[in-house]
């Protein structure tokens, strides 16, 4: 419900697009909204907003085009309820004077380096520029600024490092987010203390390239450390980090893994593709055999392990014989968890500049060949699941009927991976949810688990 406002008191509605790092940012901007309630009022439904702003993500064309479509659907609605019109988030620090000159309706902007500005922006109090006119990298971090929690309580993500200093050719976030940096430990312990008295169940580590935290700031083993302090001076039941690069894996954090019950054994790995061949025009580190040591590596060290990746299809030079050392290997792996994109030349990155890319019908057939031996392969991962029980979180009714409730397994990550639908003994759960509870698996799909409760 959103609290009745004064005449010259903004009511603001947000929409945040794109990955949960781009929503940590989000929640820091209404976390700054929130402590200005002198001019701010934070409302859900947008019908009811004088100033909305979009959180815009600019990943690949489709979360472009996303962002482009949001923000001009809300332009259409300005002068009819809609007053002010905010843009924030990575388009605004790679596109800004595009979107200046081609939506002209926008009334400020805020990149990333300025979300404590936020307020200004909204209310339009201050005449100051809040990003950049041009194309510029973000350069600051940001420490202990509070945060208004948008997704309920049973997970909340706690950003590590910002930025991303890996040369893969396809990739153009460093252009928008910077270099890899590090934010220092006890903010994140600080800021992991305050999500867990806010009653979050479960933490989630993620950056552009988790598992190098530390390393530019003199951490040895700096994941590991973290964890290791997390898991000392928290309650958190689940912990898990997401989006490991497979040039920085280091194995003390699977060693911690394997023996640390609250630590999710569960990674996510985006080994983007295996050929030699196009992870050299990726500028990737790793080859078949390399990527088969290493998975082959994690699972001795932590034999519970849930193992999540993703691949793309279509990437310039990848040739038949490359796709083919590609389902190979995806048949060798047996992945518990799968993506696979076309490839998407993204303007500014080498890749855009190179020439043998498959087109996009051939690309579009990899990548459905691909997705149909992996749900194959999920669909036998999850039947050995079957009359097994497990801890699980269980989060609320389920979306698409009230006569379920769903929720998830530890190796079920929030948000990207399947989910587990309840059934039975619902009367078993306290009435606040989300909670923990034991649960027998009954059925087995592609994707989702169905189980009851049982304690």
């Amino acid at each position: 419900m959103t609290v009745e406002a004064p005449a010259s008191v903004r009511r603001v509605g947000m929409i945040s697009l794109g990955c949960p790092k781009n929503l940590v940012d989000a929640e820091i901007m209404l976390g700054q909204l929130q402590a200005d309630s002198e001019h701010v009022v934070i409302t859900n439904d947008l019908e009811e907003a004088d100033v909305v702003i979009v959180n815009t993500c600019g990943f690949i064309d489709a979360a472009k085009q996303e962002s482009i479509d949001t923000i001009l659907e809300i332009a259409e609605k300005k002068g009819r309820g809609v007053q002010r019109l905010v843009v924030t988030g990575c388009m605004v620090q790679k596109y800004r004077t595009d979107l200046q000159e081609s939506i002209p309706e926008i009334d400020a902007f805020v990149g990333l380096d300025h979300l404590e500005k936020i307020s200004e922006a909204v209310t339009g109090l201050s005449a100051e520029d809040l990003a950049p006119t041009r194309r510029k990298m973000s350069q600051r971090l940001y420490e202990d600024f509070p945060r208004v929690l948008t997704q309920g309580t049973a997970h909340a993500y706690l950003k590590v490092s910002e930025g991303c200093s890996n040369p893969c050719t396809f990739c153009a976030i460093p252009q928008m987010r910077g270099k890899f940096r590090s934010r220092n430990i006890d903010a994140l312990l600080r800021e992991a203390q305050a999500l867990q008295a806010a009653g979050v169940k479960e933490l989630n580590l993620v950056a552009q390239d988790t598992t190098r935290y530390g390393e530019d700031i003199g951490i040895d083993r700096g994941l590991t450390r973290l964890v290791e302090r997390l898991l000392a001076e928290t309650d958190f039941r689940w912990i898990r980090f997401l989006y490991a690069y497979p040039g920085s894996l280091d194995w003390s954090l699977f060693e911690l893994m394997g023996r640390e019950p609250r630590f999710a054994s569960y990674c996510d790995i985006p080994l983007q593709h295996v050929s030699a061949n196009v992870l050299g025009r990726m500028r990737r580190p790793g080859s078949p055999k390399d990527y088969r040591e290493m998975i082959t590596r994690m699972r001795d060290l932590v034999p519970d392990l849930t193992l999540r990746t993703t691949f793309i299809t279509g990437h310039p030079g990848e040739t038949p014989k490359d796709f083919g050392e590609l389902y190979e290997f995806v048949e060798w792996a047996q992945f518990d968890n799968m993506g696979a994109f076309v490839y998407s030349a993204e303007d500014s990155t080498l890749a855009a500049r190179m020439t043998d890319i498959p087109t996009r019908k051939t690309a579009e057939r990899r990548r459905a060949k691909l997705m149909e031996l992996q749900q194959k392969i999920a669909l036998s991962r999850n039947e050995q699941r079957v009359g097994h029980t497990y801890e699980a979180i269980i989060t609320g009714v389920c979306e698409e009927t009230e006569h379920l409730l769903e929720g998830r397994l530890i190796g079920q990550a929030p948000e990207i991976d399947g989910r587990l639908l309840i059934n039975d003994g619902i009367d078993l759960l306290p009435q606040n949810l989300p909670a923990f509870a034991r649960v027998e698996i009954s059925e087995a799909h592609p994707y989702d688990l169905v189980g009851a409760v049982v304690g």
